[in-house]
């Protein structure tokens, strides 16, 4: 492999490791505050950009409206979910929760594909012009908007999370939900809170990725399953660690389907994830196990 080419995959993976986090970062929220794995995270991503594709196709909104009202719409579907689908099971176990929540990413897909069809689409680029060249590398304009607003929103949520008293409630909930109780922080509230974040974070993913990758009603499928191995790599506790695990996952994917060898190749693309996945796993339980045998 080329230095050019090299660089272009890792450019690529750059781009495709952004959505990766913010889908991640999602997953993370959800699980500090509620201990519940949403599996209808990547259905954010996919109705963001479904959402914009007809804000902006279909009503012939100008993109930055067309974008806040997705956005919107999307987390309010996100609290919905969490109001019907999750607060309504009070009794249930965590396990029965995370059905509840694969359910529901199949019915999303479903209602999907009736409304726009099984044909993906695609949106406009944010910005016209030819792509950008560095190190004969040819980088198109809409993956550095990916790559920007990724880390726009990981600075954002850091900054909401360490000084905003909403924030600092969410945090609170996440290291003792019952200390959190006592001192007057609702817990369903901010579980409330959180599924809205988590669905602001997948669509705006979707929004940015639609004008790259066309976005069809199960887009959200893959994007799930690598979100949910970023969150893993932070334990779905650390958000920045999530961001650097997304970035690392795709860069590890792009970088391997172009070495284009054995089994490294673009039809291989999910082995590659699912092996990640499992080499998570494998160091995890070999941590438990051996803090069990300390302990």
């Amino acid at each position: 492999m080329s230095a050019e080419h090299f660089f272009q995959y890792l450019v690529t993976g750059l781009y495709q490791g952004s959505i990766y986090a913010l889908v991640g970062l999602g997953f993370t929220m959800i699980y500090a505050v509620t201990q519940i794995i949403n599996f209808a995270q990547g259905e954010f991503v996919m109705l963001g950009g479904m959402l914009s594709f007809t804000l902006i196709n279909s009503a012939k909104l100008p993109m930055p409206l067309a974008i806040i009202l997705s956005v919107i719409a999307t987390a309010i579907i996100g609290g919905i979910m969490y109001l019907l689908a999750i607060r309504t099971a009070k009794k249930a176990s965590i396990v029965s929760l995370i059905i509840v929540t694969i359910g529901v990413s199949i019915f999303i897909r479903g209602i999907a594909s009736e409304i726009w069809g099984i044909e993906p689409v695609h949106t406009p680029a944010f910005s016209s012009g030819a792509p950008i060249l560095f190190w004969g590398a040819h980088i198109q304009r809409q993956e550095l908007w990916i790559i920007g607003t990724t880390v726009v929103a990981t600075i954002l949520l850091h900054l909401f999370l360490r000084y905003t008293m909403i924030g600092k409630a969410l945090k609170a909930c996440s290291v003792n939900p019952e200390a959190a109780g006592l001192v007057g922080i609702n817990a369903k509230s901010m579980a409330l809170i959180a599924f809205f974040i988590a669905a602001i974070l997948g669509s705006i993913g979707g929004v940015v990725l639609a004008p790259v990758l066309p976005i069809s009603y199960e887009t959200g499928v893959g994007l799930a399953l690598r979100g949910f191995i970023a969150a893993s790599i932070g334990g779905f506790q650390s958000p920045i660690i999530t961001v650097v695990g997304g970035v690392l996952l795709g860069i590890v994917e792009s970088i391997a389907i172009g070495v284009s060898w054995g089994p490294f190749s673009s039809a291989y693309k999910d082995v590659i994830a699912l092996l990640v996945l499992l080499a998570i796993l494998l160091i995890r339980s070999g941590k438990l196990a051996s803090e069990e045998r300390a302990s």
